[in-house]
Parts: structure tokens; sequence; C-alpha cells
């Protein structure tokens, strides 16, 4: 089920950014991010690795410190109602990957909201992770007035 990752082992640029979730459960969460996001497993277990279209998702198990991380405990968010992290997904069709999602069990907070600059919505993973999915709607050219306002 695993499947290559040479750019995840040697970036071509020299760098590439990841996002590591600390979960209670490997294979629930794995899976959660195949079968509903269509992420694919680059390597199923400690770490799994999965690649998300031009990133990564790691997933590891909670535990205590490394000889790299002494005295820091990894722990699964233990208030899914207490934002302190979420991925953000952006798209060109907010509402058709939310229907996509959606119809594999994705389980999101609301529909897709319109804010004017950018069309948002949430769902949880299965350890209360917040991913949020939008869409820039102007977003970037109101950035661009405020810096050379």
């Amino acid at each position: 089920m695993a499947s290559e990752a040479s750019d995840y082992f040697q970036p071509e640029g020299g760098l590439v950014l990841t996002h590591l979730l600390i979960v209670r459960d490997v294979d629930r969460s794995r899976e959660f991010y195949r079968r509903v996001l269509g992420a694919t497993v680059v390597r199923e277990r400690q770490p799994a690795i999965l690649r998300f279209h031009n990133s990564y998702i790691v997933i590891n198990d909670e535990g205590g410190p490394t000889d790299d991380k002494p005295g820091v405990q990894a722990k699964a968010p233990p208030d899914p109602n207490t934002l302190s992290s979420a991925m953000n997904v952006r798209v060109t069709d907010v509402r058709a990957v939310y229907e996509q999602w959606r119809s594999r069990g994705g389980e999101f907070l609301t529909e897709p909201k319109d804010h004017g600059v950018e069309i948002r919505c949430y769902l949880r993973d299965p350890d209360g992770y917040l991913i949020e999915l939008g869409q820039g709607t102007g977003i970037l050219a109101e950035m661009g007035r405020a810096a050379s306002a």
C-alpha cells in the first residue's frame, strides 16, 4: 500500500514542509486521511507518512521524551474545542471538494461559508484536529491593497 516519495526524503529544492500530527490511533488516523482526503500512504507507521498533493502529513503515536526533545511529551489534543493548530487546505472549488469529502465520510462543522475574500468550512479528523478547507476569492488582492497603503 505504501508508495515512493523521493522528494520527501531528498527534496529537490532542499526543503519540504510537512505537518506532524500526534494521534491516539495511527491506523485510524492514517485511514481517515487516506479515505476522506484522498492522501497517498507512503509509509504505514512509525511514523505513518502520507503524501497530500504537494505536501506531506506525518502521523505518529503519543509518547514520552526522546533524546532529541528531552522533557517534551507528544500528546493528541485533549480538547477538540480549543484550537491551537489547524491544517489549511486551499482548493479552486471548495464546494466540490466539500461534497467529495462528505461522500467519503468527512463530517464538517458547517457547509462552506462565504466571507467575502474567501469561502471556507472546517472538518475534524478522528483526534479532533481541525482541517480548514477554503477557496480564496480575493484575499490576496486585499492583502496587496493593505501592503501598498
